[in-house]
């Protein structure tokens, strides 16, 4: 049997490969994606102090970091028996506006949308900012670097760090914020509404009136027809930082929705011996393996499946556009790419939300913190870029970290994934013909879900299950331990 590598996978963050293997015909037989690295963040978290946490697990990740930081706070919330005060929870949010707004132009712009403005079949060197910017001109490169540091300076000004924020603490935030700031804050959410809509037009305009773009879009390669998880408020529509997350079945049916100390008894996770990631799955569905459908209880989350899990977006723009696009595709969509749409709705409907919040008339409210209670046990639920996100802690009477377990958005979809770079491995390598845009579009596969593996690489036991493999200096193969 012969194996294909893509070694390293890329326009990512975090390490993987993808190993395809071809029968004696020369067609697909299986595909994996591989994830090598392991992050042991649940276990050194153990035994800290439990304010320290938010600060802590920003640190899996330095591309969602304000997601591990509301999540942990959030966490500590309930742990501590404390609801933060109302303006507090509106500087939460902002802040998590901002960083839905830079982390989706990152993957539009830089990782995921070079494969369809530059094109797919381009040549690698191509596929990148640099390509999009020669493609799209020099002023549309000005406005992407711009918008996503408008995205960073918002979460400097919240967060006091642009990465990595230091504002989130049990019952609330640690500072006000001043009328001045709020005056640039509501300045740079305007620009990002109207950089939301240019980068829309963009994504009609190229990927919609495409008619081969569109038709790989609808390709059966990248369709798969799973369950839906995301957050939503008291209206079922889309909400990044608060509320219920709702799961709909295959036909969009509202299969369960469930509060954050409620998750244990919806998910459960499957462990495979060949990568670090695991797989969650609807626990009363069940694990069935890698196969979609109603009877298989793997679940997509993200963009895409946040939209397919509401029943709308909580603003109007953003659903003039969730409408569109379901009109277009029919709801739910089970097209692997159309995240990419997704993705772009999200940003218009996170800009909306920056810009109503900078005007709110308390967002500047001194009042931006309780007191906290007895330590216990917390779930923090919030909706990271890639998809849900849950922190589940468990303090001792003197506040420190008992036990921590994290269930990350990429670890929810890591099943999603794997499936999604088998079928389209199947449906595009044929006859053992094999071609550098082939290979890029089973990668379109993975990309699509903007992976972050930094923060997926997390062991459901007490004891990784380690693989070392020894080379010589002509790369030969000495001897492989195992553990």
């Amino acid at each position: 049997m012969k194996r294909i590598s893509i070694n390293p996978i890329t326009r990512l963050e975090g390490h993987g490969k993808i190993d395809i293997f071809l029968d004696d015909a020369g067609n697909v037989a299986n595909a994996y994606m591989i994830i090598p690295e392991l992050r042991g963040f649940e276990k050194f978290c153990e035994g800290r102090r439990a304010e320290d946490l938010p600060i802590i697990t920003t640190r899996i990740c330095g591309v969602c970091p304000v997601a591990h930081h509301f999540a942990s706070a959030k966490a500590l919330d309930m742990a501590f028996k404390v609801d933060p005060p109302s303006t507090a929870k509106k500087l939460r949010e902002l802040m998590y506006c901002a960083y839905i707004i830079y982390d989706h132009i990152l993957h539009f712009y830089f990782l995921g949308g070079p494969d369809f403005i530059v094109g797919p079949d381009a040549p690698a060197a191509e596929r990148n900012i640099l390509g999009v910017i020669k493609k799209a001109g020099l002023d549309v490169g000005k406005e992407v670097i711009k918008h996503r540091a408008y995205g960073q300076r918002i979460t400097a000004i919240l967060g006091g760090k642009a990465t990595h924020p230091v504002c989130g603490i049990p019952g609330g935030i640690s500072s006000s914020l001043s009328e001045e700031d709020r005056q640039e804050i509501e300045k740079m959410a305007k620009s990002c509404v109207e950089f939301a809509k240019f980068s829309l037009s963009l994504f009609n305009d190229v990927v919609l009136k495409n008619e081969d773009y569109v038709n790989l879009i609808k390709s059966d390669i990248y369709t798969m027809r799973t369950y839906y998880m995301g957050l939503v408020d008291d209206d079922n529509k889309v909400n990044f930082y608060d509320g219920k997350v709702r799961v709909v079945d295959p036909e969009g049916r509202e299969f369960v929705k469930f509060t954050p100390n409620e998750y244990l008894d919806v998910i459960e996770e499957h462990v495979e011996p060949w990568t670090y990631v695991k797989f969650p799955y609807l626990k009363k569905v069940g694990w069935k393996g890698f196969v979609d459908g109603a009877e298989s209880g793997v679940f997509r989350v993200g963009p895409l499946g946040r939209l397919n899990a509401s029943e709308g977006m909580s603003t109007p723009l953003a659903q003039q556009e969730f409408k569109r696009m379901y009109e277009m595709l029919g709801k739910p969509v089970h097209s692997t790419l159309a995240f990419h749409w997704a993705r772009l709705i999200e940003l218009m409907n996170a800009s909306e939300t920056a810009l109503e919040l900078s005007q709110d008339p308390g967002i500047t409210g001194k009042d931006v913190r309780n007191p906290v209670g007895a330590p216990g046990e917390g779930v923090g639920i919030v909706e990271a870029a890639r998809g849900t996100l849950i922190h589940h802690y468990i303090l001792d009477e003197d506040a420190l970290v008992k036990k921590v377990n994290l269930i990350v958005a990429t670890t929810n979809n890591s099943a999603a994934i794997n499936m999604s770079v088998r079928d389209a491995a199947k449906g595009l390598i044929k006859n053992g013909v094999v071609n550098e845009g082939l290979l890029n579009r089973v990668e379109m596969a993975f990309r699509a879900y903007d992976p972050c593996m930094a923060c997926a690489t997390h062991f459901a036991v007490g004891q990784m299950p380690l693989e070392v493999k020894i080379y010589d200096s002509d790369k030969k193969l000495l001897k492989t331990l195992r553990r």
